[in-house]
């Protein structure tokens, strides 16, 4: 069973900066299209930031020029450096994998970690 872990939220001030990192046994953090989602309270999940295998990267419109998502396929981790934060990126974060190796499809999601933006 995968199992995705996310790590790096807490409480920070507006405008400060917070980078998140997901974590997978094996390596399947390398292959197919990885991801952040976020769910804010009485919210819809929400994409965040993906990049496919092919390295293309898609940003929600609300977070582009202050997020960066990257792969290290060396470290199978997944990173979200969040710049410049707003109080309406207070949410959860999950991280999430999904593709098809050898036929079989997966979509894996990890637990969340909280980030909050207050003063």
């Amino acid at each position: 069973q995968v199992q995705l872990v996310e790590s790096g939220g807490g409480l920070v001030q507006p405008g400060s900066s917070l980078s998140l990192s997901c974590a997978a046994s094996g390596s399947i953090l390398s292959h197919g299209t990885v991801g952040w989602y976020r769910q804010a309270p009485g919210k819809s999940r929400e994409m965040v930031a993906v990049v496919t295998d092919s390295e293309r990267r898609n940003y929600a419109d609300s977070v582009k020029g202050r997020f960066t998502i990257s792969r290290d396929n060396a470290k199978n981790t997944v990173s979200l450096q969040m710049n410049s934060l707003k109080p309406e990126d207070t949410a959860v974060y999950y991280c999430r994998t999904q593709g098809a190796i050898e036929g079989y499809e997966y979509d894996y999601w990890g637990q969340g970690t909280q980030v909050t933006v207050s003063s």
